[in-house]
């Protein structure tokens, strides 16, 4: 299912991944999903929470930094979910960086990952936005290639 992401949300998102480099960046997509599309209506940028959340939730994760891992906090989570359901709106996707990595999941990204979501991945190199991919998982818990249509 292919995701609509308006130019103006892009810039949003890649401006966050560069200037969270060499950590990675991570946020919320928010938006609408019919039987066609899901479509990003707002973006949210998080905090990389990771060395808060880390301890509690992955402890084999301790040699971890938020230059290879991210984690949202399950305080915005909630925000956001309570804000959308005001707005007839939902939780669609999730973006992150891998800076000076592929744009391609990690194993890391594929056990946490949630089969509803869509996960926008940037490959951020030396600080620049060199490739930016959609994934989801299909029903055998794969990533499978989402299209990005920006309009």
């Amino acid at each position: 299912m292919p995701l609509i992401l308006p130019p103006n949300h892009f810039q949003k998102i890649s401006t966050h991944a560069e200037t969270s480099y060499p950590n990675e960046c991570c946020g919320l997509l928010l938006g609408k999903q019919n039987q066609q599309a899901k479509t990003v209506i707002e973006v949210w940028p998080a905090e990389n929470a990771w060395q808060t959340e880390a301890d509690e939730y992955w402890p084999e994760q301790k040699d971890f930094t938020e230059e290879r891992r991210y984690a949202i906090s399950p305080e915005l989570m909630l925000k956001a979910m309570k804000y959308g359901r005001e707005r007839h709106i939902s939780i669609i996707g999730i973006y992150h960086s891998h800076p000076d990595h592929s744009a391609i999941p990690s194993e890391f990204d594929r056990t946490y990952a949630w089969p509803e979501y869509s996960y926008i991945i940037l490959s951020i190199q030396k600080g620049k936005t060199v490739d930016f991919l959609c994934w989801s998982l299909d029903h055998n818990n794969q990533f499978q290639s989402e299209e990005i249509i920006k309009r």
